[in-house]
C-alpha cells in the first residue's frame, strides 16, 4: 500500500514538474524569446497609429476681376481646393442595439434600411466605411446618435467649385489620392504634400482618447497658373457656341501668350466634371485626355507657313517669288510619283507669288515650294521647330505627333507633308510654332505653372524657359507680312478686327481611315492667328472636328477666331488701333 502511495506521488510529481517546466518554456517564450512579437500584439490592442494625410495644395487662376479683394486671394480665383468631409465607420461587435443603429443610420445617411441591417448584424471588428464623403452637417448628426460602435472619420476630398469649367487642364484626385491627368497629375508630388502620423491609447471603438506622440506633415503648396478666367471662360462659351452653330462634333481652343509662352485659356469639347469623374463608365474614359495637348491630327493647310518660312530662311524663295517660264504656271492639280495632287477648289492659279500661294491656300504651289527647299532642309525645320516630339507644356498627357524620319521620305511625302496632311501634330505644337513666327522667331516653351505657394505662404515665381531662335528676326518678319496678306487678302478675312492687324492662316483637314485613304464627307477645319500682328498680345488656335454644316474653316473657325480676338483686343486687353 504505502509502494502505490509512493509511486503514485512520485507519478503525480514528474507531471508536476513537467508541468512547471512546460510552463517556464512558454513564459521563457513569450517573455525573452517573442517579447516583442506579444509587445506588439498587446500594444496594437490598446493603442493606435493613424495616418494624418497632409492637406492637398489649391489651384488658383488669374483673375483681373478680384484684384480689389484684400488677402492672399486678390487677383486669383480658386479652382481646385479641399473639403473636409466624412467617412461613417461602424464596428458591428460594438454595436448593443444592431436593430436602432440600423433605423437610425439608414434615415439620416439615406441608406436602405435592410441592407444596413445585414451588413451589421454580426460581430465583426471591422466594416468598410458604410457611407463615405458625407458632409459636416450629416456627420455631426451621426455623432448626435451616440451609437456605440459607430464613427466618422474626417478625411480631405477634393473638390473642383466650377466643376466641368477647365476640366481638361485641371485634371482631378482619384480616391486614393492621386492625381489624374493634367495639372494634378504633372504636379502632384508639390501639391500633396508629405503626411505625418499620431499615436496614442485608443477606446473599444478605435478612436484615439490619448495622444502619446505625433510627427508633423507638410501640407501641399498650392499652385497659381497662367489660365486668366475671363479668356478661359470666353473661350469655352465661343467654344460651345460653335459647336452648335457649325453642327461639330468637338473642338478647341487655345490662347497663349508668345513672348512668355503661358497659356491664357485652354478650352476642349467634349468636357466632363471631375467631381463626379468615377460616374464616368470605363469605355467613355478617353474622354478625360485633354485634346488639346494628347491628340494627333493632320492640321492641314495651317501648317503650311511652316513649310514657306523654311523655304524663306533657305533663301529658295522670297515673298513675291514666282514659278519661272521655264517651270510654267500653277495648274489645278500635279502629278507625284503617280499620285494626281489638286488644289481644294481645283482650279489653276498660274504664277503666283508665294505670298498668293499662302492667301489661295494653293496646294500646287505649296509642293513646288517643298520642292525647292527638299527632304533634308524640311526635315531638319520640323526637327527644329518641333514637331514629332513634345512641347513640354507642363500637363499630363501630351503626346508627340508623327514625322517619319525625311531620309525615308518619297517625293509624294514631302508634297503631301507641304500641306499639312501625311503628317500628324497637336494643337499645343500648332500654336508652339505659331508663337515663334509672332515672336520674332524665338520659341518659348509653352506652360501653365505661373507661381507656387508653400505652406508658409512663401511665393516663388515658375522658372521660364530660355527663348530658342527657331527663324531670324527678318524672316520672321516677312512670314508676318505674308500671314497679314492671308487674313486680309485670302481666306481668312472672317478672322479680321477692325483697326487690326490679325496674322493667321485657314486649314480644312482631311481626316485619314484607319484603314488609308481619306473620309470623303468629314473633315476638321481650323484657324490660327495671332493679333496685333507687328506687337502679338496673343496667338489663337481654333478647331473644330467634324462640323456638318460648312465647307471650308474660313466660314467656321475664322468667325470664331474673330469674335474672341476682337474682344480681346478691344474690350479686354483694350490694345490701341494702329
Amino acid at each position: 500500500m504505502e509502494k502505490k502511495q509512493i509511486r503514485r506521488l512520485t507519478y503525480l510529481s514528474v507531471v508536476f514538474v513537467l508541468l512547471m517546466v512546460v510552463f517556464i518554456i512558454r513564459l521563457l517564450d513569450r517573455q525573452v524569446l517573442r517579447r516583442e512579437q506579444y509587445t506588439a500584439k498587446a500594444q496594437k490592442q490598446y493603442y493606435a497609429e493613424i495616418e494624418q494625410p497632409a492637406k492637398r495644395g489649391k489651384i488658383y487662376i488669374k483673375d483681373s476681376q478680384s484684384e480689389s479683394v484684400i488677402g492672399e486671394d486678390a487677383g486669383i480665383f480658386p479652382v481646385a481646393t479641399d473639403l473636409e468631409l466624412f467617412d461613417i465607420l461602424v464596428t458591428p461587435k460594438n454595436v448593443k442595439d444592431k436593430n436602432d443603429a440600423a433605423d437610425k443610420l439608414s434615415s439620416i445617411l439615406e441608406l436602405d434600411r435592410n441592407e444596413l441591417f445585414e451588413k451589421i448584424n454580426n460581430d465583426k471588428p471591422y466594416l468598410p466605411p458604410i457611407k463615405k464623403r458625407v458632409s459636416k452637417q450629416i456627420a455631426d448628426q451621426v455623432e448626435g446618435l451616440e451609437i456605440s460602435g459607430v464613427a466618422t472619420e474626417a478625411k480631405y476630398s477634393r473638390f473642383y467649385p466650377e466643376n466641368d469649367f477647365m476640366s481638361h487642364i485641371l485634371g482631378f484626385v482619384d480616391f486614393e489620392g492621386r492625381g489624374r491627368y493634367g495639372v494634378e497629375e504633372y504636379y502632384d508630388g508639390v501639391l500633396k504634400g508629405e503626411g505625418g502620423t499620431l499615436k496614442g491609447l485608443k477606446d473599444n471603438t478605435g478612436k484615439v482618447i490619448k495622444v502619446e506622440e505625433s510627427v508633423l506633415g507638410k501640407d501641399g503648396a498650392s499652385l497659381v497658373l497662367t489660365i486668366d478666367r475671363s479668356i478661359q471662360y470666353v473661350a469655352e462659351k465661343k467654344l460651345k457656341e460653335g459647336i452648335e452653330r457649325y453642327g461639330a462634333k468637338g473642338g478647341s481652343i487655345i490662347i497663349a501668350d508668345p513672348k512668355t509662352g503661358g497659356i491664357l485659356a485652354m478650352a476642349s469639347s467634349p468636357s466632363y466634371n471631375p467631381n463626379t469623374f468615377n460616374e464616368i463608365a470605363s469605355d467613355q474614359q478617353g474622354i478625360f485626355l485633354n485634346p488639346a495637348i494628347s491628340l494627333n491630327w493632320e492640321p492641314g493647310s495651317i501648317f503650311k507657313p511652316i513649310i514657306v518660312s523654311a523655304a524663306i530662311c533657305e533663301k529658295k524663295v522670297d515673298v513675291d517669288t514666282k514659278p519661272t517660264t521655264q517651270e510654267g504656271g500653277f495648274s489645278n492639280m500635279v502629278e507625284v510619283d503617280g499620285y494626281e495632287i489638286h488644289n481644294a477648289l481645283d482650279k489653276p492659279y498660274g504664277y503666283e507669288t508665294v505670298t498668293q500661294i499662302l492667301e489661295n491656300s494653293d496646294n500646287v504651289g505649296m509642293v513646288w515650294v517643298a520642292n525647292k527647299v527638299g527632304n533634308e532642309l524640311l526635315g531638319g525645320y520640323l526637327n527644329k521647330y518641333g514637331f514629332g516630339g513634345k512641347t513640354g507644356i507642363d500637363l499630363a498627357g501630351e503626346a508627340s505627333g508623327q514625322v517619319s524620319p525625311a531620309k525615308k521620305w518619297r517625293d509624294v511625302n514631302r508634297a503631301t507633308i507641304s500641306f499639312g496632311q501625311g503628317i500628324s501634330t497637336t494643337p499645343i505644337q500648332m500654336v508652339a510654332s505659331f508663337s515663334a513666327i509672332a515672336n520674332s522667331g524665338k520659341m518659348v516653351k509653352p506652360h501653365v505653372l505661373s507661381e507656387i505657394i508653400e505652406g508658409d505662404g512663401t511665393k516663388k515665381q515658375a522658372e521660364n524657359s530660355e527663348a530658342k531662335e527657331i527663324i531670324s528676326q527678318e524672316d520672321a518678319q516677312k512670314m508676318v507680312s505674308m500671314l497679314v496678306s492671308v487674313v486680309e487678302n485670302g481666306h481668312g478675312k472672317k478672322a479680321a478686327v477692325e483697326g487690326f492687324k490679325v496674322a493667321g492662316k485657314t486649314g480644312t483637314a482631311q481626316i485619314p481611315k484607319t484603314q488609308g485613304g481619306y473620309e470623303e464627307d468629314d473633315h476638321i477645319g481650323s484657324f490660327i492667328g495671332f493679333a496685333p500682328a507687328d506687337d502679338a498680345k496673343f496667338v489663337m488656335l481654333v478647331k473644330f472636328d467634324r462640323p456638318a454644316n460648312v465647307e471650308w474653316a474660313e466660314s467656321s473657325a475664322a468667325p470664331i477666331f474673330g469674335e474672341i480676338a476682337d474682344w480681346l483686343l478691344n474690350s479686354y486687353l483694350k490694345v490701341s488701333k494702329n
